[in-house]
């Protein structure tokens, strides 16, 4: 089957001008568009301006009418941004005032913006330590931070620096703190110190430990609140945010004013869009895979959950108090954070999910599980960390073992100091030969750019990995900007 796009009057690209009818790269089927808004073509005319319409040019040839075939309105824009997170809406932001004449929509699924990863996470800002040197964590992070605290500034968003401390509890941490400490220091991470037992007490009276690292500049913040006000931002510069609009097909066409463009489906519009870049966190496996990207690596979900600390147990905690890190293993284990709002959480652990954005401990999806099982690496990563995976599952299930795993640090704490607190599912992007992908990794096609995996501190950086990938996108998309006016 071959499609057909007809341009309708109104804006669209950037000095675009009424094109002729051509015809276009062979299409999935007509049902993988979805429907419009209006939810019809009438007599052949474009019933919303600015918009194309496509037809089946087979049907056209077989009835000779002109009129049946014709598919549903489509609007289009220089950029489409898959997914309403931080990641996302920081990306979007950047193109803006990078390229403030391009149109531009983010289309998220939910009903609106960072409902996922970035609403659920404990609002950390990371400092850099954990991360390999030169890698794009390590210089992301650094840059990010650093950009995030001026944005927050900016806007009016509390943030404050309360200090880490990285706590080696037994004889066997040590040596990972001190290869934790090379690390701080080749990242260039301000204040780091190692510590020992009395100014531990100092710095946390309530923790106890063989020695630590002392980590000032790591701070807290409301990471929802610098969504909203990058959607802000987003609004005023003329780009539209669209909720409710799940993708459900993308498919390369011809037809647009550039030659190639994509055609993006949802229940509700379809559009066309010069370029698209894929921040679908959860979701960016299946993403890549409507665009033929699927690679060798899929996304196996990680759920963490906490506990919030009662008021009267708060001031055993006065900062943020983190266990030393195997590096072996992308998570950190069970920590406690005092939020921007004063309450303490405890956690997360990390098992596996049967259901990608499910928050409830039984929360099952058939599909997110069967496409979890059925990934090869995920059996070849579990078998060298079976022992641990059954200590995680373990803390999962019995309250006492998960208090117990944070007496190492508290040893005050008590059971009744503990209350369930929310949980958050981890987007752990895993190669089929069981690698772990650690750092940050980004793809692209023709016209379309990938984030298939932005765990933490993808919230940290987010500012600092949406002006990278705007820079790709204008040069990639060849995106109008005012250098090259």
């Amino acid at each position: 089957m071959r499609w057909r796009v007809y341009a309708g009057a109104g804006r669209g690209w950037i000095g675009a001008p009424p094109l002729p009818p051509r015809s276009v790269a062979p299409c999935a089927a007509r049902h993988a568009v979805g429907r419009s808004t209006t939810g019809r073509v009438t007599a052949g005319r474009v019933t919303r301006p600015g918009a194309y319409r496509v037809r089946d040019a087979q049907a056209e040839r077989r009835d000779g009418s002109g009129d049946e075939g014709w598919g549903p309105v489509t609007e289009r824009y220089d950029v489409v941004v898959i997914g309403g997170g931080i990641v996302g809406l920081a990306t979007a932001r950047a193109l803006l005032e990078r390229a403030p004449a391009i149109s531009l929509a983010i289309l998220e699924k939910e009903t609106d913006v960072a409902m996922h990863q970035t609403g659920r996470n404990s609002g950390v800002m990371h400092s850099g330590l954990y991360y390999r040197p030169g890698s794009l964590k390590a210089r992301l992070c650094r840059q990010g931070k650093a950009e995030l605290e001026r944005f927050a500034d900016t806007h009016g968003i509390p943030r404050e620096r309360t200090g880490k401390l990285v706590v080696a509890v037994e004889q066997a941490d040590l040596p990972r703190l001190a290869d934790l400490e090379s690390r701080g220091r080749a990242n260039g991470i301000e204040g780091l110190q190692r510590v020992g037992p009395e100014r531990i007490r100092e710095i946390e009276p309530h923790v106890r430990g063989l020695a630590a690292l002392w980590v000032p500049e790591t701070g807290i913040i409301d990471y929802r609140q610098v969504s909203v006000a990058l959607a802000d931002e987003i609004r005023a510069a003329g780009g539209r945010i669209l909720t409710d609009h799940r993708v459900t097909a993308l498919r390369r066409v011809s037809g647009s004013p550039t030659g190639r463009a994509w055609l993006v489906s949802t229940p509700r519009d379809p559009f066309l869009a010069r370029g698209v870049i894929a921040c679908a966190g959860l979701q960016s496996d299946r993403v890549a895979a409507m665009t033929g990207h699927a690679g060798r690596e899929r996304i196996v979900p990680f759920r963490g959950d906490y506990y919030h600390l009662r008021p009267a147990a708060r001031p055993l905690v006065r900062g943020l108090v983190y266990p030393v890190p195997d590096p072996a293993f992308p998570f950190l284990g069970v920590h406690f954070t005092r939020r921007p709002d004063g309450e303490v959480w405890a956690g997360p652990n990390a098992v596996p999910a049967f259901a990608r954005e499910g928050y409830r401990r039984l929360a099952f999806s058939p599909r997110d599980a069967a496409a979890s099982l059925a990934w090869p690496g995920l059996w070849r990563m579990a078998l060298p960390y079976v022992r641990t995976g059954l200590a995680e599952m373990w803390r999962d299930a019995s309250r006492t073992a998960f208090l117990r795993a944070l007496q190492r640090y508290v040893p005050e704490l008590r059971a009744g100091d503990l209350e369930f607190g929310p949980s958050g599912v981890r987007a752990q992007s895993l190669a089929i030969d069981g690698r772990l992908v650690d750092d940050f990794s980004l793809g692209e096609g023709d016209g379309i750019l990938h984030v298939r995996n932005a765990p933490s501190p993808a919230a940290t950086a987010s500012l600092a990995i949406g002006r990278m990938l705007a820079e790709r996108a204008i040069d990639r998309f060849e995106l109008p900007t005012p250098e090259r006016a």
